[in-house]
C-alpha cells in the first residue's frame, strides 16, 4: 500500500451518493452513515434512483469529494465513470459498504472497513491512498481481479430495468453450481505478458487470472493449464486472444471477444482508507 496523501481542501465538502439497492437492502445502515457523515462534514446527500441519476450527480460534484454508499458494483460504477471522464487522477473516493456479504468482497479486499460507522468515520478522517488500475483496450477497468474465461450468468425473473441489472450483477459473484458450469473446462487461449508468449493455442488452459497487486505497478498473472500445470509471473501488460471468450472483471462479465489487452496504470485511482495506525 502506498503512502497516505494529506487531505485536500475539498475533503470536508462531500457528495454522498446513495445507491438505491443499499437503501432497499439495509436502510438503517444507510441512515447511520448519513448521520455520521453529516455530523462531521458539509455533506450533500444524493438519493440516486437510476444509473443515469447517479452518473449526473457524480459529474456535477464540483469540489465535493464523492462518498459512495453501496456495494462493489456501485464502487465500480463510480471508478469507471471517473476513468472515462479522465478525472481519476484528481479524485479520491470513499465507500460505505452496504449490501449482501457476497457483493462486498472487493470492498473488503481493498481494505474498506466493515460496518457503516467505521466506514463513515474513515470517509471523514481516513487517508487517500493511490492504487493501481487495470485498464483494457476498450477503456474498461478492473479494480481487483480479472478471470478468463467467465462462466455464463444464471438467468433470473425480470424486474424493473434497474433491478434486473443489479440482480444480474449480484448473481455473477455467487459460485456457479457444478450443474450449470461449462462441461468442457479446456479453453484454447494465447496469453502474452509484456510481449513474451506464455501460452499458445495448442496448449489448452482451464483459466487465466490477472490481479492488480495494489500499488506495485505490476499484476500477478496465473495460468492453470488443462494438464494440471500452474504458471505464475508478474507483468505490466497482458494480452489474451483466441476463439470467442468471456471474462469477468471484478463483478462484471464482458465479451465475447477474440482478443483483449489489459495494462496496469500505477497509482491511477484514490480510495480513502483508514490512516496508518488507526
Amino acid at each position: 500500500m502506498s503512502a497516505a496523501e494529506p487531505p485536500g481542501d475539498g475533503d470536508h465538502q462531500l457528495l454522498v451518493l446513495i445507491d438505491p439497492l443499499a437503501r432497499r437492502y439495509d436502510g438503517e445502515s444507510v441512515r447511520i452513515a448519513k448521520d455520521v457523515l453529516s455530523a462531521g462534514a458539509h455533506a450533500k446527500i444524493c438519493l440516486a434512483d437510476s444509473p443515469d441519476e447517479f452518473a449526473r450527480a457524480l459529474s456535477r460534484r464540483g469540489s465535493r469529494r464523492p462518498v459512495v454508499v453501496g456495494d462493489d458494483h456501485a464502487l465500480l460504477r463510480a471508478v469507471s465513470q471517473l476513468h472515462r471522464e479522465r478525472e481519476l487522477a484528481d479524485s479520491a473516493l470513499a465507500l460505505i459498504p452496504v449490501g449482501a456479504a457476497h457483493t462486498l468482497e472487493l470492498a473488503h479486499a481493498l481494505g474498506v472497513p466493515r460496518g457503516a460507522v467505521a466506514a463513515a468515520r474513515t470517509a471523514l478522517d481516513g487517508a487517500a491512498r493511490r492504487l493501481d488500475l487495470l485498464v483494457d483496450d476498450s477503456d474498461g477497468v478492473v479494480l481487483g481481479e480479472l478471470r478468463i474465461p467467465a462462466a455464463r450468468p444464471a438467468q433470473g425473473p425480470p424486474h424493473t430495468v434497474w433491478d434486473t441489472c443489479r440482480s444480474l450483477v449480484a448473481s455473477l459473484v455467487r459460485p456457479v453450481p457444478p450443474s450449470l458450469a461449462d462441461p468442457s473446462r479446456a479453453h484454447r487461449l494465447r496469453v502474452e505478458a509484456d510481449g513474451v508468449l506464455l501460452n499458445d493455442l495448442d496448449r489448452p488452459v482451464e483459466d487465466v487470472s490477472v490481479t492488480a497487486q495494489g500499488d506495485g505497478g505490476l499484476a500477478d498473472v496465473v495460468i492453470h493449464t488443462a494438464s494440471g500445470e500452474t504458471h505464475t509471473l508478474e507483468a505490466k501488460a497482458v494480452t489474451v486472444s483466441g476463439p470467442d471468450f468471456r471474462y469477468r472483471a471484478d463483478i462484471q462479465v464482458a465479451g465475447p471477444v477474440r482478443t483483449r489487452t489489459w495494462t496496469v496504470r500505477a497509482g491511477a485511482w484514490g480510495l480513502v482508507l483508514p490512516a496508518a495506525g488507526a
